[in-house]
């Protein structure tokens, strides 16, 4: 379970390096009744390979907070007796699911592991250079040539850490995430009256019908945050793993068009940093209606509903109305 604590790393950048090949090599058999033995340089071993594989037991970067070069080893050098160099050690790299690789520069994606046990070869090992024994002709039976194993270039890359989850709370600062999420699941977010409570996404797993999802309660948005206002873009990329968007809106009593402002800044905000998130399916709940009266809730719904959204009116504190959301969101998941 993904916890907010100071330690949540969900990007870094990384050096790493395949291993290179191991050369040929030069040699000629030489026996005491066979003057004129012949070339005998065996091939270089294989460089390792540079893996890295997903993991259900982390759920963030932190391990390459420190640790930030990656090497796997360089194959050996052929022998005598055409004895071919030892191939070099792969070195595989655990990483979070959810963990996508991008090119420094480019931004260009490399690929990413989203499965407990998949595998994603960044580097492949140097190819072993050939000894002097592939060389011998009936022109050249002495052959003093043989072949350097392949080199491979280190080079820097970039982790970013995009949560898995299949719903996935998204609101402003205070509008009540993080006591909906410790309401519905297990989870133990921390929870206060002031902005920015939650400085990393929380995982809670809900059970309905005996039947399991998993839901992130986000960072709060602001506007301006896909500029990188608050906490802008840390909180955006989450977002794009999830399967059902839950927009959570605080009820403001007296102040209708107020809430209904709340969530189309929200939903501003997720459009201009990815216009196909708009495409992805949506709840809407309004929060906090214990602090309204019943006439107060059923302007709200029906403001709402006026917009063309059905919400679902919840007070996450007092634990009302909790099943009904629970029981839609896996309806529609």
């Amino acid at each position: 379970m993904v916890r907010p604590n100071q330690t949540f790393i969900d990007q870094v950048k990384i050096f790493i390096k395949a291993g290179d090949g191991g050369d040929g090599h030069v040699g000629f058999f030489r026996a005491k009744f066979i003057p004129k033995g012949g070339p005998d340089g065996g091939d270089g071993g294989r460089g390792g390979d540079l893996i890295f594989a997903g993991s259900g037991h982390k759920s963030t970067l932190l391990d390459f907070r420190y640790k930030k070069h990656f090497e796997a080893k360089d194959g050996k050098r052929g022998g005598r007796n055409q004895r071919k160099g030892a191939d070099g050690e792969s070195l595989e790299i655990l990483v979070p699911l959810g963990t996508v690789f991008l090119e420094v520069d480019t931004e260009k994606m490399i690929g990413e592991i989203t499965k407990v046990g998949e595998k994603l070869v960044i580097g492949e090992g140097g190819k072993g250079g050939l000894g002097n024994v592939h060389f011998a002709s009936s022109t050249n039976r002495a052959p003093k040539k043989a072949t350097p194993g392949q080199k491979r270039e280190g080079r820097w890359i970039r982790l970013e850490l995009r949560l898995l989850a299949d719903v996935g709370i998204i609101g402003l600062p205070n509008a009540g995430k993080s006591t909906l999420l410790s309401a519905v699941t297990q989870a133990k977010p921390k929870i206060a009256d002031y902005p920015f409570t939650t400085l990393s996404p929380s995982l809670g797993v809900v059970t309905s019908r005996d039947k399991s999802f998993t839901v992130a309660d986000m960072p709060g948005l602001i506007e301006g945050a896909h500029q990188g206002a608050g906490l802008g873009i840390q909180f955006l990329r989450h977002i794009q793993r999830t399967r059902l968007l839950l927009y959570v809106v605080e009820a403001i009593p007296g102040h209708v068009e107020k809430t209904w402002q709340d969530f189309t800044m929200t939903k501003n905000e997720i459009a201009q940093y990815d216009q196909n998130l708009l495409e992805r399916p949506f709840l809407v709940t309004i929060n906090k209606v214990d602090l309204s009266t019943h006439e107060e809730q059923k302007e709200l719904a029906d403001f709402f509903k006026q917009k063309g959204i059905i919400p679902l009116l919840i007070s996450a504190k007092k634990n009302e109305n909790l099943d009904a959301l629970v029981q839609a969101l896996h309806d529609r998941l």
